[in-house]
This record gives C-alpha cells, structure tokens and sequence, in this order.
C-alpha cells in the first residue's frame, strides 16, 4: 500500500505547473504595467557610460 513512482512523478509535475502558472498569475496581477515609450530602444544598449568596477567591468 503505497504509491507507486508513475502516480508520485505525475503529482509533482502536476505542482511544479501549478507553483509556476500561480507564480507567473501573481506577478501579472502584482506588477506595474511596462510604459514601454520610457524603455530605451534595444539598439541602444550598451550605450552610454562604460561601467566602473572590478576586471570583469572593464573593456
């Protein structure tokens, strides 16, 4: 009388998209809208001032 490793793997992938649907229903729900015309366009990343910071920061 236990429960078999088939049931046991179907339940957790059962939780696993329920946490994650909740999740994702949540923050939908939580968050701000994006005003994307105060985004800066994508082909302006990396523009700008170069970062400062340990060796991995410097170009």
């Amino acid at each position: 009388m236990g429960i078999n490793m088939t049931t046991f793997s179907s339940l957790r992938i059962w939780v696993f998209w329920v946490v994650l649907v909740g999740f994702f229903v949540w923050d939908w729900h939580d968050s701000r809208p994006i005003n994307l015309r105060k985004e800066a366009p994508i082909i302006a990343i990396g523009s700008g001032q170069a970062p400062s910071g340990g060796h991995c920061a410097s170009f």
